[in-house]
């Protein structure tokens, strides 16, 4: 009873007093008490806590996070309590200890598909083995007939902790210069019941806040994912001769669980495809969200938290070539590269800076998610938002992309000051003695990474192109940069430039079988291919993204591809319409063309020496509009010089685009398939088979072919009368 008591006055505290007070008394109480009293404190002060850390209750005391934002000292001491070292995770991990506290997460606030796959009773009886954050934690409910998620301290604690940047990113309003905020069509309203997160109750500025979560999170990386990899916690490694009855199963499942939570909240939350194609068909289930969750973007404000968690975990050794080929007998992984439960094994020796953790740990948990994340980001974001959260996901591809180029130096500034001091230092003593930092280049120890994530490099870049051409008008400067820096990492080595054609031909060389040239690549072929479908499934199916290659896409890599589809058609179509756009800008555009040049000089290099016009990319100095797009690709200033925008001809439908704020989504779709309709009955959807320019269609009737009754004669009517509205509404919309 003392003990409920003292935790009760606690709880009060917590609740009214000042961060500053409440962060003193909840440190003093866990020190005086954390090895005696530890249970009374998590289920009563515990809860009151978690609401004020992040905010969750009242919107009249918002979370000590955003209050952090403009006090440093309260910042410090937020961060002395719940860092690793601090003294709520020393009683947490004495109170876990002993299995004396269980919570359950609430429903409302988990990633959109387990809402989902919890109340399926099907989908709830496997989840345990579908995916590792259910193990033994899935638990049914028999009063009020669901199934609930019940975790330990640590755990419920990690749910709320990856939690916070979702919710935050839900309930922020975009900037002015964004425009009218997007309408998000979820499940429900997750921030209705969190005002504190709202952003009427957040500060203007938001670095501070930002900076110490990120700190959090780091040190949250450090201390519970290892660094040394997560096969020094495996008993089997590569052979019997490395088991030791002595590993720590415990720090395993925590590491996995921190991962995985992390990677479920942020990458994966409304994916209706959220788990591997093969590991549901193994259970012969699958999850009808498409109709839900089908054009839903990724929650937004999540690009810097991604960046430092993609950063870390792919800060790591890599072994040499001959050493990778041990980890792929016959060129397939051991485990298969489209399991998020397994983990690669080997050995690794080349240190790359002083991170010490295997490349191949994390790396294919985070594949598949992060490439959905990236690629479901180009394909749904909206027509007339800001690209600055693309920007911000392109900044996380590239660093993907990009291991080589991560060092230990980008995670000072979340370290202690008095670690930055010294690092500081030490990066002052080097240059003082003549020493460069100079960008790490692509080497051929990193060729098994590529390989391994073979569609980020590839396919991934055409769908970007896709994106770039449907936001090229609204923001041409930021569009033109993004494109320059996807290109840099594309040909900023020849050996990567080589391999990348190595594999293509391999690839495209299936139907006749190997070439002396591809042969000892073409063994990755099927399991890129697998990826392909895996990856890509129910994204490529549609228009969504109104760009040039979904109408017959057919898993096939297009990078090196001469046809209209191809990357090098599309970046020359890019290159043609960035220089229109720079021409209506004002002021100094210098910038922009060295910008243009440079993504030419690149093409060169992507594509050969000649870069030739291909076939389909026919071009006019008369014509002032796209032929099946309408006003989808006319620049803002038609009348801007002598030079005007050019025909161009390529797959695509004006009416498959995206459906904008100011178009009523289920009345598009019904005209769209009535046009459709009349278009196939009136035989007007058949191709062009005329190279010349497009002009008006006419439809031919035979006079001498007579109509045959009154029915026909009044089909024929109804069906040009339809068409006409339907052109008089399409042109309205």
């Amino acid at each position: 009873m003392d003990a409920q008591n003292r935790t009760q006055d606690l709880t009060a505290v917590i609740l009214s007093a000042s961060p500053s007070s409440a962060i003193a008394a909840a440190s003093s109480f866990l020190r005086r008490h954390s090895s005696d009293q530890p249970r009374a404190f998590f289920s009563t002060a515990f809860p009151a806590l978690i609401r004020r850390i992040f905010g969750f209750d009242d919107p009249s005391n918002p979370s000590w996070l955003s209050l952090a934002t403009d006090d440093p000292t309260l910042a410090s001491d937020l961060f002395k309590l719940l860092s690793p070292s601090g003294p709520l995770f020393s009683s947490i991990a004495a109170v876990d200890r002993h299995s004396l506290i269980k919570y359950v997460f609430p429903i409302e606030r988990l990633p959109e598909w387990m809402r989902f796959a919890l109340q399926n009773d099907r989908y709830a009886s496997v989840l345990s083995d579908l995916c590792p954050l259910f193990k033994s934690r899935v638990r049914e409910d028999k009063i009020q007939g669901c199934y609930q998620l019940q975790l330990n301290v640590f755990e419920y604690y990690v749910f709320w902790f990856a939690y916070y940047p979702v919710c935050r990113g839900n309930s922020e309003i975009p900037d002015p210069a964004d425009g009218k905020k997007t309408r998000r069509f979820l499940l429900e309203n997750w921030t209705s019941s969190l005002p504190g997160l709202s952003a009427s109750s957040r500060r203007s500025g938001r670095k501070t806040e930002g900076k110490l979560y990120l700190q959090l999170l780091h040190a949250y990386l450090r201390a519970f994912v290892p660094k040394c990899g997560i096969g020094s916690y495996q008993p089997y490694r590569s052979s019997l001769l490395h088991y030791s009855s002595s590993y720590d199963v415990s720090a395993f499942m925590q590491a996995e669980f921190f991962v995985h939570a992390l990677i479920h909240f942020w990458l994966l939350d409304n994916d209706f495809s959220p788990l591997p194609f093969n590991l549901c068909r193994s259970f012969m289930i699958s999850f009808p969200l498409l109709a839900v969750l089908g054009e839903i973007p990724p929650t937004a404000g999540l690009g810097e938290v991604l960046n430092l968690m993609v950063k870390y975990l792919n800060c790591s050794s890599v072994a040499p070539l001959e050493e990778n080929e041990k980890i792929l007998p016959g060129g397939s992984p051991a485990h298969g590269w489209n399991d998020p439960g397994s983990v690669a094994v080997g050995n690794s020796t080349n240190m790359i800076s002083s991170c010490e953790s295997y490349v191949g740990t994390w790396n294919m948990a985070l594949q598949r998610p992060l490439y959905r994340f990236i690629l479901r980001t180009f394909l749904f974001c909206p027509i007339g938002t800001s690209v600055k959260n693309a920007a911000q996901v392109c900044s996380l591809w590239m660093t993907f992309m990009t291991p080589w180029r991560t060092s230990s130096e980008e995670f000072v500034e979340f370290e202690a000051p008095e670690v930055q001091k010294l690092e500081n230092s030490k990066k002052a003593n080097i240059q003082s003695q003549g020493g460069s930092s100079e960008e790490a280049l692509y080497t051929p120890s990193w060729q098994f990474y590529v390989l391994s994530n073979y569609l980020f490099y590839t396919s991934l870049v055409v769908h970007f192109l896709g994106f770039a051409h449907k936001f090229l008008h609204a923001n041409a400067a930021s569009v033109i940069e993004l494109v320059s820096k996807v290109l840099d990492i594309l040909t900023s080595s020849k050996e990567l430039v080589s391999l990348l054609r190595k594999v293509d031909e391999a690839y495209h060389s299936k139907s006749s079988g190997p070439s002396s040239f591809s042969d000892s690549f073409y063994k990755y072929v099927p399991s890129i291919r697998e990826q392909m479908q895996d990856w890509e499934d129910g994204l490529c199916e549609t228009d969504a993204d109104g760009s040039f290659f979904h109408e017959n896409w057919s898993y096939d890599f297009k990078l090196f591809t001469d046809g209209e589809d191809g990357a090098q058609n599309l970046l020359q179509l890019f290159v043609l319409r960035a220089e229109h756009e720079i021409q209506g800008m004002s002021g100094d555009v210098s910038h922009h063309l060295l910008a243009l040049d440079s993504i030419k000089a690149k093409m060169n290099i992507l594509f050969g020496n000649s870069v030739r016009k291909s076939d389909s990319l026919i071009v006019s100095e008369e014509a002032h509009f796209l032929p099946g797009r309408g006003e989808a690709f006319i620049p803002k200033h038609p009348g801007v010089g002598k030079r005007v925008w050019a025909d161009v001809k390529y797959k695509g439908d004006w009416m498959r685009r995206p459906i904008s704020e100011n178009e009523v989504a289920w009345l598009a779709r019904l005209l769209i398939k009535l046009s459709d309709w009349l278009n196939e009955a009136l035989g007007l959807d058949q191709a062009e088979q005329s190279d010349s320019v497009a002009g008006p269609a006419y439809m031919e009737i035979n006079p001498t072919i007579p109509i045959k009754g009154p029915k026909e004669a009044v089909h024929l009517v109804a069906a040009f009368v339809v068409s006409l509205v339907l052109c008089h509404l399409c042109r309205q919309c």
